[in-house]
C-alpha cells in the first residue's frame, strides 16, 4: 500500500444563489486523493431542517439514500416519526453518506471510516443525524455500512444506520479510528490491527514527547495564573470576566488571593513533575483540576500551534503514543469527579453533606479542600513555598 500520509480530501459543492429549491439541501462529492491522484470518492448529501421548507420532501426528491431516508425519518405532514424522534437525542438536520466507489488497496473499512470522519467534522456539528446504508456483503455500499458500525453507527431500521453526533461515544470511536490510520502511517501497517481497549499493564501514557508537551501547557497556564491573581488580588473574578479563574466553576469564583495564589501554584508542581521526570498524579482536588486543564491545554496546542510543538519536541523519540490527550485523560486520574462541578445543574453536589457526595464517595470537592492532600503520606512539602511572593 502506497503511503498513507500522502492521503487527502477534496470536496466539491456548487451551490446556485438564487435558486430556492437548493435551499436547505446541499450534497458534496468528496473525493480521496493518494498521491495526488483520485483512489475514491463519497457523496454526502446536507439536509438542514429549519431552512427546508419540507426537509422531507426535500431529501424525498434527491436520488441518492437521502430518498430511502425521507419516509422513515418523516411523516406525511413532513413531520418528524415518532420512532425517529425517540432514537436521537436533538431531531433535527441530517447528513445523508452513500454512493462510495474506492479502489484497491485502499477498500478497507478503517481507511473509508477516516473518510468518513472527516466529512462528518467538516459539513457538521454536535446537533446532527448522520445517515448510512445498512447492507452485508461483499459491495462498496456494504464497505460503507463496515466504516459506518467502526464509527459507532447504530442499527434504525433494516435499511438505516445512523450516527447521533450530540453523544460521546461517535466521537470517541473517531478518535479511535484516527489513531489507528495515524499509527500506521507512521509505523508502517503492522501498527494499526491491536485492540483499542489493549494496553500494556502498567504502560507508560507520558511518552517523552507528551510529557514535554504538557509541560509546556502547564507552564503556559502556570504564567496565566500567577498574573491574573496578581492583577485580582483580593477581589473576587467575576461572571463572565474570562480568563483562567473566570473559567473554573462558579462554586471558586468569590474566592481570595491566597486560594488563587495555590491554584497557581498547583500548575507549577505539576509542571515540575513534567520537567522531572516524576510520577505525575495530582495529589489534590485543585491538581486534578489543574491536569484537566493542561490536558486540555495541550490538545490545543497540538491542534492549533504545530510548529510550536515541533520544536519542543524535535530532539525527542517518537512513540506510537504521542500527544494521545484522551488516554491521558484516562489514565492519569482515579475519577473525573472534579468536573462535575461545571454542570450547573448539580448546583449543591460540593457539599460533603450531600446525598449524592456521600453515596458516590466523592472526596474534597467543596473549593477550600481543593488543596488537602487526598494521601498524607504523598502530600507535597508544606515548605516548598510559592514560586513568586
Amino acid at each position: 500500500m502506497s503511503d498513507l500520509s500522502t492521503l487527502r480530501l477534496e470536496f466539491r459543492h456548487a451551490h446556485s444563489l438564487v435558486d430556492p429549491a437548493e435551499e436547505g439541501v446541499q450534497t458534496w462529492q468528496i473525493s480521496l486523493l493518494a498521491d495526488d491522484q483520485p483512489v475514491a470518492r463519497m457523496r454526502a448529501t446536507r439536509g438542514q431542517y429549519w431552512k427546508a421548507h419540507n426537509l422531507g420532501e426535500r431529501m424525498a426528491d434527491e436520488p441518492s439514500l437521502a430518498s430511502v431516508a425521507a419516509p422513515e425519518l418523516f411523516d406525511t405532514d413532513g413531520q418528524f416519526t415518532p420512532e425517529y424522534e425517540s432514537f436521537v437525542d436533538l431531531p433535527g438536520n441530517v447528513l445523508v453518506i452513500d454512493d462510495l466507489h474506492i479502489d484497491s488497496p485502499w477498500n478497507e473499512p478503517w481507511i473509508v471510516a477516516a473518510m468518513v470522519s472527516s466529512i462528518i467534522d467538516r459539513l457538521t456539528d454536535n446537533q446532527y443525524t448522520v445517515i448510512f446504508p445498512r447492507l452485508d456483503g461483499d459491495t462498496e455500499a456494504a464497505l460503507l455500512t463496515e466504516s459506518a458500525v467502526l464509527l459507532s453507527a447504530e442499527p434504525f431500521s433494516s435499511e438505516l444506520l445512523i450516527i447521533d453526533t450530540s453523544l460521546a461515544a461517535p466521537e470517541e470511536a473517531a478518535h479511535r479510528v484516527r489513531h489507528h490510520l495515524r499509527s500506521r502511517a507512521r509505523y508502517g501497517d503492522g501498527h494499526g490491527d491491536e485492540d483499542w481497549e489493549e494496553t500494556d499493564e502498567g504502560g507508560e501514557v507520558l511518552t517523552a514527547r507528551t510529557r514535554a508537551v504538557l509541560h509546556l501547557a502547564l507552564r503556559e497556564l502556570a504564567e496565566q495564573a500567577w498574573k491574573e491573581a496578581e492583577t485580582l488580588g483580593e477581589q473576587p473574578a467575576q461572571r463572565g470576566a474570562g480568563g483562567l479563574f473566570g473559567s473554573l466553576p462558579r462554586v471558586t469564583w468569590h474566592l481570595d488571593g491566597a486560594w488563587r495564589r495555590q491554584m497557581a501554584r498547583a500548575f507549577d508542581d505539576l509542571a515540575t513533575d513534567c520537567e522531572s521526570g516524576a510520577q505525575v498524579e495530582p495529589r489534590s482536588t485543585g491538581e486534578e483540576m489543574a491536569l484537566h486543564l493542561g490536558i486540555a491545554r495541550a490538545q490545543d496546542l497540538t491542534r492549533n500551534r504545530p510548529r510550536l510543538v515541533q520544536n519542543t519536541v524535535a530532539s525527542l523519540p517518537e512513540d506510537r503514543g504521542d500527544c494521545d490527550w484522551e488516554a491521558c485523560s484516562d489514565i492519569l486520574f482515579q475519577d473525573h469527579d472534579v468536573l462535575m462541578l461545571f454542570d450547573d445543574s448539580l448546583d449543591g453536589i460540593e457539599d460533603p453533606a450531600g446525598d449524592l457526595y456521600q453515596s458516590m464517595g466523592m472526596v474534597n470537592l467543596a473549593p477550600q479542600d481543593w488543596f488537602v492532600p487526598f494521601d498524607s503520606e504523598q502530600a507535597r512539602d508544606p515548605a516548598r513555598g510559592f514560586r513568586h511572593p
